[in-house]
């Protein structure tokens, strides 16, 4: 009963972390593409970056 408890355990804490990490992928991609958007485009008045990073 005890190794199909920790089995089970296993089998969450990896599916938790393997979401996490997928979560954490997209986040990144979509922060890039925010990024380069913001590289290339600029603001017609002041001439500088529309975030402040």
């Amino acid at each position: 009963m005890v190794p199909l408890l920790l089995v089970l355990l296993l089998v969450l804490i990896l599916f938790g972390a393997g979401f996490v990490l997928d979560a954490l992928w997209w986040i990144a991609i979509i922060l890039l593409v925010v990024w380069v958007i913001g590289f290339f485009v600029r603001p017609s008045a002041g001439g500088g970056r529309w975030y402040r990073w």
